[in-house]
């Protein structure tokens, strides 16, 4: 199945995509959420649907998409796991995968604004495959990873990188702004993915392609991340693991390259769509 989300910003309905088709599926009377894939919900969404055949109302064109899933309770990211992306920000091959935390409030969805921070002057770009759980997860062995994987979305790791390198502190400052996590436009389950090891992912800005990386030249795959992760903290339904971007950042660039106002990047993997977002710079409310 592919999951999406739609309608206004914190009043999203459920939808399902078939044969390309939106179908709403607010009937179904569950966000998804913790709660939803804790409780079998892809089984029981699955079924509603096929009970639903011919039934479901179609979702009108230009809809707005938010996140395919509700705020989890946390987004985990694992940073240079890409030997290229390494190289180019000048840092070594990790021995152990790197992780930092990004605030669940950056999310939005696959075709909102990116705003750029109040006082920032070098916000940048990261296109990830990212996974979400399917069940609480704790001190997993990596052959029943993908046990625990409800599915797979593209995501824009946006990065502030002077808040992230030059101010003193973990990663994390520049990685939990606002609009910083575009998620989406769908939620793909395990079974539309046949080799997670091997999809191509893209980023261009204003046109002109920046990453063009696969899956295949990660230094740590799904499973061992998944694995690797849970052996330092819980993962419950819903939660995101995105798991980093191949070269070509802005920060990569000699001279660095930064988003401004106006830019519009998009991006995409192989089976999970495209995004698109447009630049702004921050203004106070």
């Amino acid at each position: 199945m592919k999951l999406i989300r739609w309608g206004a910003a914190d009043q999203e309905k459920t939808g399902v995509i078939i044969n390309d088709i939106w179908y709403d599926t607010s009937a179904f009377g569950e966000d998804y959420n913790e709660k939803f894939f804790n409780d079998n919900g892809l089984a029981r969404l699955d079924a509603f649907v096929k009970a639903n055949e011919g039934k479901l109302a179609t979702i009108p064109a230009g809809t707005r998409l938010g996140s395919p899933v509700a705020r989890p309770s946390k987004i985990v990211c694992i940073g240079l796991n890409y030997a290229d992306h390494a190289k180019e920000t000048n840092a070594p091959i990790p021995p152990e995968p790197v992780i930092f935390m990004k605030s669940s409030t950056a999310m939005v969805g696959p075709f909102d604004d990116i705003v750029i921070p109040k006082n920032s002057v070098k916000t940048d770009w990261e296109v990830e495959l990212a996974v979400v759980i399917g069940k609480k997860a704790s001190y997993v062995d990596e052959a029943d990873a993908l046990d625990y994987v409800a599915g797979y979305v593209l995501h824009n790791d946006v990065s502030e990188r002077e808040f992230q390198i030059e101010r003193n502190g973990t990663w994390d400052k520049g990685k939990g702004c606002d609009t910083f996590a575009p998620l989406g436009p769908f939620l793909a389950t395990q079974d539309e993915i046949a080799d997670v090891d091997n999809l191509r992912l893209w980023l261009s800005v204003n046109g002109k392609i920046m990453q063009d990386g696969n899956t295949s030249n990660f230094i740590f795959n799904v499973p061992f991340v998944i694995s690797y992760v849970s052996q330092f903290m819980t993962l419950l339904p819903g939660d995101v693991i995105s798991t980093g971007t191949p070269a070509g950042v802005g920060l990569g660039f000699n001279p660095p390259v930064y988003l401004k106002e106006g830019d519009v990047v998009e991006l995409g993997i192989d089976g999970l769509g495209s995004s698109k977002q447009q630049v702004k710079n921050y203004v106070k409310n």
